[in-house]
């Protein structure tokens, strides 16, 4: 049976929806629930704690950079192996970039392509009875949208909750949890969001302590109650979101190297391609019996002096690139240019499979979709290739290098941002991370 669900939503980034679905997700699954997750937009950190919450993969919807036949095949996946199903929003909920209606990135798009109730969580901090005109607004925005509920989140008192509340009661809008202003609930940070959930010492634990919390303050019961079952899906799409770039594909993976979609892996598996991981933090080097490697996105500015020194990893990464493609995203293709160069300013080599190098002692920060045309045959598919994604980096080129171009980009809007990436022999990488063909 398909699951039913609800989306957590807000008014903006960091009213606290990460820590309330990790949380959420801990709660129901330790009371025997089957439950799945997926997050709105393109972000690899908030799932990964949701997936440590429940146990179970979380999924990225994205009705800006997937075909909706693709949207709705990953919802329904997840809904068909769960009994509840939990999205959690990205921004505000109507927080989107331009484009057609229902594809613009936004929350609200995913409420309406699949029918489920959106409850808000609202950072009450320094306001009181304006919450109930803030609420009212946000329900009536689109008639299409059934705002059901409210967490309130940081309230400063029992005294502050009952003004709120007061507010909010004629409304009608039920008020389904109040969680303290307590600095426990919270994830700490750095500068691309939250740090992983695999850097924690003890995620199981931090979790529990935030699931406790929920379990306390949150009328779960009446969250159950309002959800709803996903609305039914299209025919699924044609073949995976991305094509596997090999057979049998060699895949970084550690916590230099996690960025990459579930999505994305789970169609070069259904493809009949086989994932071989493997650690350059350990130093292995890409496995000799795989015929394509992929670096993905993630850290290598926090451990580059220890990749610059792992010489098993580099030196069998050269070897692998001699006849097979390797490919690197963001954090992959500072890794395949020739010095990547850390915050203290200190130059580590790496590769030098690209000629480009990277800095992130000078920092700028590079941020949303990108639509790309590819501009030379690479590991992303032949020229011509058209591929919705994203970019999300405060680190820069410090030399281009003189490289053919990967692609060429333009933003949400369609305005062109000229050539990114490069492509050497089978070597390609740019900072542009690849959700789905167009």
């Amino acid at each position: 049976m398909s699951a039913r669900g609800f989306i957590l939503s807000a008014i903006r980034s960091g009213e606290g929806k990460t820590v309330l679905t990790t949380a959420l997700l801990a709660a129901l699954a330790r009371r025997g629930h089957r439950v799945r997750s997926a997050k709105n937009g393109p972000d690899y950190v908030d799932p990964a704690f949701h997936s440590t919450a429940s146990g179970q993969p979380s999924v990225n919807l994205d009705s800006w950079a997937m075909p909706p036949a693709l949207l709705d095949a990953l919802a329904a996946d997840a809904a068909a192996n769960a009994d509840l199903f939990i999205v959690e929003g990205a921004l505000g909920l109507f927080d989107g970039v331009g484009g057609p209606a229902d594809a613009r990135g936004a929350t609200a798009d995913i409420a309406v392509r699949l029918g489920l109730p959106v409850v808000l969580v609202l950072d009450v901090s320094g306001q009181s009875q304006t919450v109930a005109a803030i609420l009212r607004g946000l329900a009536g925005h689109d008639p299409r949208i059934r705002v059901a509920g409210v967490i309130l989140n940081r309230v400063a008192s029992e005294r502050h909750h009952r003004l709120i509340a007061d507010a909010v009661a004629p409304i009608g809008l039920p008020i389904l949890g109040s969680m303290p202003r307590d600095a426990a609930l919270a994830l700490p940070e750095r500068h691309l969001g939250l740090v992983q959930a695999g850097e924690h010492p003890d995620p199981a634990r931090l979790i529990a302590g935030l699931a406790d919390q929920v379990e306390r303050h949150v009328d779960i019961d009446a969250l159950l109650a309002l959800a709803r079952p996903l609305a039914a899906a299209t025919t699924g799409p044609e073949g995976p979101a991305l094509p596997p770039p090999g057979s049998r594909i060699a895949l970084a993976a550690d916590i230099a190297f996690s960025f990459i979609y579930p999505h994305v892996l789970a169609g070069w598996r259904q493809a009949g391609a086989e994932i071989v991981p493997f650690s350059p933090l350990a130093d292995e080097a890409p496995p000799d019996d795989c015929d394509a490697c992929w670096l993905p996105g993630g850290y290598p500015e926090l451990h580059a002096g220890r990749l610059a020194a792992a010489s098993r990893f580099m030196t069998g990464l050269r070897h692998f690139a001699q006849n097979r493609p390797v490919h690197g995203e963001c954090g992959g293709h500072m890794v395949l240019g020739r010095v990547l160069i850390d915050a203290q300013g200190d130059a580590h080599p790496m590769a030098g499979l690209l000629g480009h190098s990277t800095s992130f002692a000078t920092r700028r920060l590079h941020l949303g979709y990108r639509s790309a045309t590819i501009a030379n045959d690479s590991a992303l598919g032949p020229a011509g290739t058209r591929i919705a994604g994203h970019e999300f980096h405060y680190s820069t080129l410090a030399e281009a290098g003189q490289d053919a171009p990967l692609a060429t980009i333009t933003d949400a809007r369609g305005d062109p941002l000229g050539e990114t990436g490069g492509v050497r022999g089978r070597v390609s990488g740019s900072y542009f991370h690849a959700i789905a063909r167009r």
